[in-house]
C-alpha cells in the first residue's frame, strides 16, 4: 500500500495511548483473551483494571485497582464465562483511584457495559441531565459512566426489533451529544456475540479473524490472534459479530475503510532476553537508526531521498523557515534538528512546544514548512499543532512511528521512523530514529542550497558509519552500570551540553526524572555561571556531555568550575577529551569521534544508559514508571 508519506513500505505500527482497550467476540472463551491482552498493554500506564463478559445471559464483571496481577488473581478466584467481552485499563482523568471508578461501568439498566478512553469533557452537565430527567443514580465519579448511561437511556427510548440496530443508532445518538475525546468498545447483555466500537481521537483498532473479531486500543494486544486489522478513522463507529462487521459514521454514513497488514508479530513486542523493554530498545538502536536511513540515501547525487514529503524540488528551495513541532522527547529532537538543519541547509528554523504552538499566534510567512512530531502520531498537543498549522494555509508534514496515526493520515506527508514496536513508556529508539531524520531533512536541504557534492558525500559517510558507532557505545553498558552505581545516593543531577548536545543534556535529564523519579535539569553549559553554579555541592553529580568538538574548551572550563567546588562530574567524550579531562572528571566515558551533527545520536545512548541502570539500581519500576504513560492522547 502506498502510505500518505509517498511508496514506501508501510509499517502498522502500534500507537501508544494512555490506557487500554481489548474487546473479544468469537468461539473462544473471552477471558483467557481480554486477559492476555491487557497484560500486552500493562506498559502503557495504568492505575485499575477490569473485565466484562457476557455469560449468555448477564455481564459478569471483575474489576479493581492496582495492577492487572490483582485482576487476574480475582478471575482465577470466581472465573467468568462467555465468547465475547470486553476489557480496561485505566490511567484516571476523572474520580479517584478505586475499585469503583475502575472500567467497565454499566448504563442505569444494567444491561450495557462500556470501556472507554479518552474525556468527556461535558460530562457534568449531560450527568445533571440524566439525574434530572430520567432519575438515574450512578455508582462512580467518571465521565465514562456517564456516557453509558446516555447510550442505555437513548437505547430504551427508540423503537424497533433490531436490536443490534437500535444499539448502534443509541451509540451513535448519544456520541452527537458527546463533547471530547473517545476510543470506546461496549456489549449488551441481550445481544448476543455482539459489540460496539468507536473513536475520536483516541486510537482504537478492530482486528479482523476467522470466526471472531477484536477490538484493541493497540494491535499489539491481538497481534498474537491475527494480523488483519482496520485501523478507524475518528467519528467511525463499528458494529462486530464473530463472523462479520460493519463501519458507519456517528452522522450515519457508511464508512471507508482497508484491511491492512500487520507487519510485526507477538514476538516484536516481547523483550526477549532482557530484563526490561527499556533496554532491549536502547540495544536496538543499531537497527533502527539504520531502518531510519535505509534506501533513503542517494549516494551518487550525495544527497537524501525523501519522497513521503511530497514537495517537488522546486517546493523544497521556496522553503524559507523551518518550524519544528512536538512535545517531551520528540521536542528535544527538534531541537537537535533546530541545529541540524541550519548548519546543513542555512534555513531558519524554530522549535515549538505543540501545546503552546496551538494556542498562540506564531508569526509564519507563507513560505514555512512545518514539521509535527510523534512517535505515536496520537500525541493530542501535537496532533492540535498540525490541525492549527494546516488550517492556516501552512504545508504541515509529519515525522512518526505509526503508518495508520492520525498524524500520518492527516499530515501532507512526511517521512515514517521505521522504528518498529517502542514499548518501554520512556522513549529511547525513537529518539535517535527522530534526529536521523532531521539529519536526512537537513542533507536534502542543503544539497539543493549550498552544500557541494563532497560535502554531501562526507555527511553521508558519517550517517552510515553510525549504526557500528552506536554498537560500540551500548559495549559500554556495564562502565555506565558501575558508574551508575557510585551515585544511586544522589538526590538530583544536572545535565548540561553546548550547541548540538544541549538538547541531549535535556533529554538525559528527562530520562532520569521519568524512570528514577529523581531531580534532574538540562541545561546550556555557559549558562553555569548565570545562576545555576549556586546549586553545585559535593553530593549533587553534573554529568556533561562534552565531546572533542569545537567548543570543548568552552565545556572544559565550565566542568573545571564545577571541580573547583566540589561537585562530582561525569563526563561524555571522544577523541582526545579524555585526556584532556584526566584528574579532572571523576568519571569519563568516551564514545566514537564523529562530526558535530552527528554525535546526538551517540552522546543520548549513554545517558539513556546511565538513568536505566540508576533506576534498576534504585528498584524502580523502569517499563512501568509512576503517573506516565507511553503517549498523551488526552490534554
Amino acid at each position: 500500500m502506498a502510505g500518505r508519506y509517498g511508496p514506501e513500505i508501510c509499517y502498522n505500527l502500534p500507537p501508544k495511548i494512555m490506557c487500554g482497550i481489548v474487546g473479544y467476540v468469537g468461539r473462544a472463551e473471552a477471558a483467557p483473551i481480554l486477559l492476555d491482552g491487557l497484560r500486552r498493554l500493562e506498559y502503557r500506564g495504568y492505575d485499575s483494571a477490569g473485565v466484562a463478559i457476557v455469560n449468555g445471559k448477564q455481564i459478569e464483571t471483575r474489576k479493581c485497582a492496582g495492577r492487572i496481577a490483582n485482576l487476574a488473581k480475582l478471575m482465577t478466584e470466581k472465573p467468568p464465562s462467555g465468547q465475547y467481552g470486553i476489557s480496561h485499563t485505566r490511567w484516571a482523568t476523572h474520580g479517584k483511584v478505586t475499585d469503583e471508578n475502575a472500567h467497565p461501568h454499566f448504563d442505569q439498566s444494567g444491561k450495557i457495559a462500556l470501556v472507554h478512553n479518552g474525556v468527556i469533557e461535558n460530562y457534568a452537565a449531560l450527568r445533571e441531565q440524566l439525574e434530572r430527567e430520567g432519575g438515574h443514580q450512578f455508582t462512580s465519579d467518571t465521565d465514562t459512566e456517564v456516557l453509558a448511561h446516555l447510550i442505555g437511556s437513548i437505547y430504551e427510548q427508540i423503537d424497533g426489533a433490531d436490536s443490534k440496530a437500535r444499539l448502534v443508532n443509541a451509540t451513535r445518538a448519544a456520541l452527537k451529544q458527546v463533547i471530547g475525546t473517545y476510543g470506546i468498545a461496549l456489549v449488551h447483555s441481550d445481544i448476543k456475540e455482539f459489540m460496539i466500537g468507536a473513536r475520536r481521537g483516541s486510537p482504537l483498532v478492530l482486528g479482523v479473524g476467522k470466526d471472531e473479531n477484536f477490538l484493541a486500543s493497540d494491535v499489539s494486544a491481538i497481534v498474537a490472534h491475527t494480523r488483519d486489522a482496520v485501523y478507524l478513522n475518528d467519528f467511525d463507529i463499528v458494529a462486530v459479530s464473530r463472523d462479520k462487521f460493519e463501519i458507519s459514521s456517528v452522522a450515519g454514513e457508511s464508512g471507508n475503510y482497508q484491511i491492512s497488514k500487520v507487519e510485526f508479530g507477538a514476538e516484536d513486542v516481547s523483550k526477549g532476553d532482557f530484563p526490561h523493554y527499556m533496554l532491549k530498545e536502547i540495544f536496538e538502536q543499531p537497527n533502527s537508526v539504520r531502518d531510519a536511513m535505509r534506501g533513503r540515501l542517494n549516494t551518487e547525487e550525495c544527497t537524501a531521498k525523501l519522497g513521503g514529503l511530497n514537495m517537488t524540488a522546486g517546493e523544497l528551495r521556496d522553503v524559507s523557515r523551518v518550524v519544528l513541532t512536538g512535545c517531551g522527547t520528540a521536542l528535544h529532537a527538534a531541537l537537535v534538528g533546530e541545529y541540524l538543519i541550519e548548519q546543513l541547509a542555512n534555513i531558519p528554523v524554530e522549535v515549538e512546544y505543540a501545546s503552546e504552538f496551538r494556542h498562540r499566534n506564531t508569526p509564519m510567512s507563507g513560505n514555512t514548512l512545518v514539521f509535527a512530531i510523534s512517535q505515536s502520531g496520537e500525541t493530542a498537543d501535537t496532533l492540535g499543532a498540525l490541525r492549527e498549522s494546516q488550517r492556516k494555509g501552512f504545508r504541515t508534514l509529519g515525522i512518526c512511528n505509526n503508518v495508520a496515526s492520525t498524524i500520518a493520515r492527516e499530515s501532507d506527508g512526511g517521512v515514517y521512523m521505521h522504528a518498529g514496536p517502542e514499548i518501554g513508556v520512556a522513549a529511547t529508539k525513537s529518539f535517535t530514529s527522530q534526529v536521523t531524520i532531521l539529519a536526512l531533512i537537513g542533507l536534502l536541504l542543503g544539497r539543493m542550497r549550498h552544500l557541494s557534492s563532497s560535502q554531501g558525500s562526507r555527511i553521508i559517510e558519517a550517517l552510515e558509519a553510525l549504526p557500528e558507532q552506536i554498537e560500540s557505545v551500548l559495549k559500554l553498558s556495564e562502565q555506565i552500570r558501575s558508574i551508575a552505581k557510585k551515585y544511586v545516593e544522589a538526590e538530583g543531577m544536572l545535565f548540561f551540553g553546548r550547541q548540538f548536545n544541549f538538547p541531549v543534556a535535556l533529554e538525559g535529564a528527562l530520562k532520569m526524572k521519568e524512570i528514577t523519579y529523581l531531580f534532574a535539569e538540562g541545561h546550556p553549559s555557559a549558562e553555569l555561571k548565570h545562576g545555576i553554579i549556586a546549586l553545585v555541592r559535593p553530593d549533587l553529580p553534573s554529568i556533561f556531555v562534552a565531546p572533542d568538538d569545537a567548543v570543548f574548551c568552552k565545556n572544559r572550563n565550565n566542568i573545571e568550575q564545577v571541580k573547583a567546588r566540589k561537585g562530582p562530574i561525569i563526563v561524555l567524550t571522544s577523541g582526545d577529551g579524555a585526556k584532556q579531562l584526566k584528574g579532572i572528571a571523576n568519571d569519563i566515558i568516551e564514545i566514537p569521534r564523529a562530526p558535530e551533527f552527528a554525535t546526538p545520536v551517540l552522546t543520548a545512548i549513554p545517558l539513556q544508559l546511565f538513568a536505566y541502570h540508576v533506576a534498576v539500581e534504585l528498584g524502580c519500576d523502569v517499563d512501568k514508571p509512576r503517573n506516565l504513560a507511553k503517549s498523551v492522547t488526552v490534554e
